[in-house]
């Protein structure tokens, strides 16, 4: 029987994952170190997991094949009884240790090895990456037939007492830089690559799940698998049955997208049932891409200020629109999320630093493409004390600086309901202030793992109290009711939210949430007017509808519904560029700014 174990303890303050379940723990921490298991043991083991920082060195490494003092780069440095010389092991990286059976006879052990290593080229075909075995050196790689071969997995075995142990590092999403402290194996002149680098997104959790699934073919034919979870790590990850020892039993699947679909079913809705990926799109759904001289200068403008946009980041089928009329959502604060939402696309890899000069940056933008209205919005920054928030602020001042009369409109995450981050970009005085709530409460903890819809409602509440203009959003089609969808806009009408979209779920990519079923125009058009009748002062409602769809529209509708129409019944929301601005912010409650610059 081939049994997929974590152990449950992590140590040093190793952040645990679902894989397998797989999870993170210091090198050695599981019982009798990786590879040891008790006398007699026939059965045979997986374990998943990531580890903290370390430089791990064989019998025969070379100590001088360390760069860098340990210590000062956080890293922990372990002598192992395995082949092989120094290699690194981080976060983002997926190490695995198969413990098996290994017959004591000439050949088997190159045998073994050709299976580690197959497991592995197994697993990055599943996501489209082409790997192979480079003659005279370990591990697999990529491009092994071409100029250029590129590590991404590195194997390091023995065999004592016809068990195995020690095992594999895949290079998932770890930050490469740390191959640069170290002579990678004592091969120099030779590249480390990861699946990140190669282009692929996937998590660690979701590669672990595939790999899995190789294994249990190669080491358990037969298909006698069993998958522990000890009960205190939490949730698993696959359908599980009770296996009676406080953990679970698990199906042996591994597909990107596995750990959604399976809180899509603890939520009620069923993945199976989802459209396919490949399904073709409704009438209604198709744009058709049109790119004249202003999608180009809108392109252009984005280009050579080096910024990023929501519109490309997120595959918003509005773009060819909203760049024709000069619009774009800039998002700030770098283009990797700390999050993983089941239905977006942006980048999850660890985030870089601020760039402190992208304020600034937005600032020139907003100028050169004559906006009236300016978007900005921001991937979740986790990693930051903020959460990101001084940035929204100092951006809506250098748009305020740079472009006295556009009024501006920031999309937040929830920066994890910090009263204090929250203040300061209240206190920068946002024309709008955007925070979806994405969707209804039942599917919460399946599409937004890391948020949640009281969080958010008291998000948009705390903004209203501040006197702000608010707005959030729903995407459909992730299997709501349309009941659900009314008890949702309720909740935003009951914390004051003025304006209101909803729009049609598209599915990314396999690993996202499949999409339960096309909403009509019709059933748009239903909840707009619901919408209306609850007394929002906008509701965008159709299938196309995305976040900031007709922004500038929306914000006007807001000023006219307060009162506030200062243009002499001219309207608010037609053309861009700086004429009528000025109008649009009086609207909103926002004195129109002097006429000196």
């Amino acid at each position: 029987m081939l049994q997929r174990v974590l152990h449950g303890a992590t140590q040093r303050g190793a952040t645990r994952h679902d894989a397998i379940r797989h999870g993170a723990i210091q090198h050695g921490a599981t019982p009798g170190g990786p590879g040891r298991q008790r006398a007699g043991a026939t059965d045979d083991y997986l374990l998943l997991l990531e580890h903290p920082h370390v430089f791990t060195l064989g019998v025969r490494a070379d100590p001088a094949h360390i760069l860098v003092d340990p210590a000062e780069v956080g890293a922990e440095v372990v002598w192992t009884d395995r082949g092989g010389d120094v290699t690194y092991h981080g976060p983002g990286q997926l190490v695995a240790y198969p413990i098996v059976s290994v017959p004591m006879t000439k050949g088997a052990i190159p045998a073994h090895v050709h299976t580690v290593e197959q497991v592995v080229i197994e697993t990055l075909a599943d996501f489209g990456v082409q790997a192979g075995r480079l003659a005279g050196f370990p591990g697999v790689w990529v491009g092994a037939d071409g100029a250029h071969p590129r590590k991404i997995c590195a194997i390091g075995v023995r065999v004592a007492r016809g068990r195995s142990m020690h095992g594999l590092a895949l290079n998932v999403t770890c930050d490469l830089s740390w191959f640069e402290r170290i002579v990678p194996c004592g091969i120099v002149g030779k590249a480390v690559t990861s699946m990140a680098a190669e282009g692929v997104r996937a998590s660690v959790e979701e590669v672990a799940g595939a790999l899995a699934r190789h294994a249990a073919r190669h080491w358990a034919p037969a298909g006698d698998v069993e998958g522990q979870v000890p009960a205190a790590v939490g949730e698993p990850i696959r359908k599980a049955s009770s296996s009676g020892d406080g953990g679970c039993q698990l199906s042996v699947r591994g597909e990107p997208g596995e750990r959604i679909a399976l809180r899509l079913r603890r939520a009620g809705v069923d993945p199976d049932a989802g459209l396919p990926l490949a399904s073709r799109k409704p009438p209604w759904l198709r744009v058709p891409a049109t790119m004249g001289d202003a999608f180009g200068r809108t392109r252009r403008a984005v280009r050579e200020l080096d910024l990023v946009t929501v519109c490309e980041e997120a595959g918003c089928p509005n773009i060819f629109e909203c760049w024709a009329d000069g619009t774009a959502t800039f998002m700030i604060n770098g283009e990797r999320c700390t999050r993983a939402c089941g239905f977006c696309k942006v980048d999850t890899r660890r985030p870089r630093a601020l760039d402190p000069t992208e304020p600034e940056r937005v600032a020139e933008a907003v100028a050169r493409l004559g906006l009236a209205h300016a978007v900005v919005t921001s991937v979740a920054r986790d990693d930051l004390p903020d959460g990101g928030a001084a940035a929204f602020a100092a951006t809506v001042g250098a748009i305020r600086r740079r472009n006295p009369s556009t009024t501006v409109e920031v999309l937040i995450p929830d920066c994890k309901g910090d009263p204090e981050a929250l203040e300061t970009i209240f206190e920068a005085r946002p024309d709008v202030l955007n925070h979806n709530l994405e969707t209804v409460a039942r599917l919460q903890r399946a599409i937004r793992p890391s948020a949640g819809y009281a969080r958010s409602l008291t998000v948009l509440a705390r903004a209203k109290a501040a006197g702000l203009t608010t707005k959030s959003g729903l995407i459909m089609g992730l299997g709501e009711t349309e009941h659900e969808v009314l008890g949702a806009l309720a909740d935003l009408r009951a914390v004051g939210v003025d304006v209101v979209t909803l729009g049609q779920y598209l599915r990314p990519s396999a690993a996202h949430a499949p999409v339960a079923r096309w909403i009509t125009p019709e059933e748009f058009e239903r909840l707009r007017r619901a919408g209306q009748a609850m007394g929002f002062a906008h509701v965008q409602a159709s299938a196309l509808t995305r976040s900031s769809y007709h922004a500038r529209q929306a914000a006007a509708a807001v000023g006219e519904q307060a009162g506030g129409d200062h243009a002499g019944g001219r309207d608010l929301a037609s053309g861009h560029g700086s004429t009528g601005s000025g109008d649009l912010a009086a609207a909103l409650g926002r004195p129109a700014p002097s006429t000196a610059r």
